[in-house]
């Protein structure tokens, strides 16, 4: 786990007040390490027999999660039968194809192991990411950070799992600039459905924090961005008439018949139908 102190930003700052909170320290989840944060981690130091330091190293860490593990229950993250029927009223949609659409678009869940979200991190959109910022990604890139930032699409340097953490982390530790970290998180794919951080505007998000610290709360905060997406982008049509090669083809792209995601959301729609 990334080092982390008094004014750190980002993911594993929310991470970090989210076991806190688990823990009965009154902090809100905003992603920023402020004086409330730091409060709270020295009392946790002390009460563990820690240096309290406010730093939240690998010992910190270790304790935490160790504390935290009988108290984080994953299967309390996970989307209920009832999420899907709220989803499906909502979204004037048939229980059915949503169920479909859930089986065979979700990652089959929308956490790792250790609560935080799914994630995926692309080097080649935090390139395209830095220059929608204004910042030239020649300036930043060289031989020790090639993993994380390049020009084009590659899968060599996928190392999947929580070490999709770890790349993200490295990207926007590059410069202390802010917005590093915020096009950092943008260019990564996000929870069961795995939604592009750089979506966070159009889904009608505050910021890209603000959607990061809602895909860590729950899989059915995950599936409300799920909705906005094929709002957003004019799926929900195709998904209202069970047209699954529109539907695929507008959620996945013109490849989605190379993988039979249309085929697949047919089959599971006839046995949710039964």
């Amino acid at each position: 786990m990334q080092t982390i102190k008094l004014r750190s930003r980002g993911t594993s700052v929310s991470y970090l007040q989210e076991l806190l909170g688990k823990l009965g320290y009154q902090i809100p989840v905003t992603g920023y390490f402020g004086d409330l944060t730091d409060a709270a981690v020295k009392s946790f130091q002390l009460k563990n027999n820690l240096v309290s330091d406010g730093e939240v190293g690998i010992k910190t860490w270790t304790i935490l999660i160790e504390k935290t593990k009988p108290a984080v229950t994953l299967g309390d993250k996970f989307l209920s039968e009832q999420d899907l029927k709220d989803f499906a009223q909502k979204h004037d949609l048939e229980l059915a194809a949503v169920k479909a659409v859930n089986e065979v678009e979700s990652s089959g869940k929308g956490f790792f192991v250790d609560g935080r979200p799914k994630i995926l991190f692309e080097g080649h959109v935090f390139w395209d990411q830095l220059k929608k910022a204004e910042i030239d990604p020649t300036t930043l890139s060289n031989a020790s950070n090639a993993d994380v930032l390049y020009k084009k699409w590659t899968k060599s340097h996928y190392v999947g799992g929580t070490r999709e953490y770890d790349r993200m982390e490295k990207a926007a530790g590059l410069a202390a600039d802010p917005r590093v970290r915020a096009a950092a998180l943008a260019s990564a794919s996000w929870g069961s459905y795995q939604i592009m951080g750089y979506h966070a505007a159009k889904l009608r998000y505050a910021s890209v924090q603000e959607f990061v610290d809602q895909m860590y709360v729950h899989e059915r905060n995950q599936l409300e961005a799920f909705g906005r997406y094929i709002t957003e982008f004019g799926c929900i049509a195709a998904l209202r008439s069970k047209n699954w090669a529109a539907f695929a083809k507008c959620y996945n792209g013109s490849g989605y018949a190379a993988n039979k995601y249309d085929i697949k959301m047919a089959n599971a729609y006839q046995k949710f139908s039964n």
